[in-house]
């Protein structure tokens, strides 16, 4: 994610006077969906050390060809969502039947069921990638895991994690008051990466004392994501603001400080 968090476009316009039960019930759709997108990504974060189940549903493939397509189809699935809701002409074509407050919510939940579709339907695939032994390996790798797991959770609030995962939007509605956007910011990692949010993300499926070929797939996939997903996001903001991101983008790498 970027220093910006992209939320509502300004265009739709909210009620005048929403009225208490529909400000009440915005309210409660907006935490329902932080509650159904937390889940998502906690699941997927614990998936991937293999400390939460993956994969369990009754329908399994024949093949691992077969589980292949359906794990591309899954993640490709997922990153449509992630990507289509994100550009502004869907959120405007989405304001048009939901309260302006309650767009980032809705992404928010769907990124939630949708990866936890992902991770109940993936089909597993035998086989080991690597496996590391030695115990002080193993702990590196266990610290890495759970700090690019950290990173990705400090970013989110070094912006405004109440504003990224729509909270701020439907509690300004709920109490009627006026939705401003947050200003550009580039503190912390912020200073050094472009996304942290997403070099969280990376560490975090990479980092792995054992590697099997089902969580090598999905890491692969997740990965390719990320790199269309931040390109999409790239070109976005420079249209959002122009100069300021631009010369910003010049400056601070995408990912990794001094590198990519």
């Amino acid at each position: 994610m970027s220093p910006i968090i992209q939320t509502s476009s300004n265009n739709a316009k909210e009620d005048t006077d929403p009225g208490l039960i529909k400000r009440t019930a915005v309210l409660v759709y907006g935490l329902t969906a932080y509650h159904i997108g937390v889940t998502g990504l906690m699941w997927i974060i614990l998936a991937m050390g293999g400390l939460a189940p993956i994969g369990f549903s009754p329908l399994q493939a024949e093949s691992s060809v077969v589980a292949m397509m359906i794990n591309l189809g899954l993640i490709t699935l997922f990153g449509l969502q992630h990507s289509i809701m994100a550009r502004g002409w869907f959120k405007q074509w989405l304001e048009t039947w939901l309260p302006k407050s309650a767009e980032r919510s809705t992404y928010v939940m769907l990124s939630g069921v949708f990866m936890s579709i992902a991770i109940y339907f993936w089909q597993p695939v035998t086989g080991i990638i690597w496996s590391v032994d030695n115990s002080i390996g193993q702990i590196v790798l266990w610290a890495a895991y759970a700090a690019g797991w950290s990173y990705l959770f400090i970013a989110t609030f070094v912006t405004n994690h109440f504003e990224l995962m729509g909270l701020r939007q439907v509690y300004l509605y709920f109490k009627g008051e006026s939705y401003s956007p947050l200003p550009f910011t580039r503190k912390y990692m912020y200073r050094y990466s472009r996304h942290p949010m997403m070099l969280g993300v990376l560490v975090g499926i990479w980092a792995l004392p054992v590697m099997t070929v089902s969580h090598f797939i999905m890491s692969s996939l997740l990965t390719l994501y990320i790199i269309i997903g931040v390109t999409l996001e790239e070109r976005d903001l420079a249209q959002q603001f122009g100069e300021t991101y631009k010369a910003y983008k010049k400056e601070i790498a995408a990912l990794i400080p001094n590198w990519v």
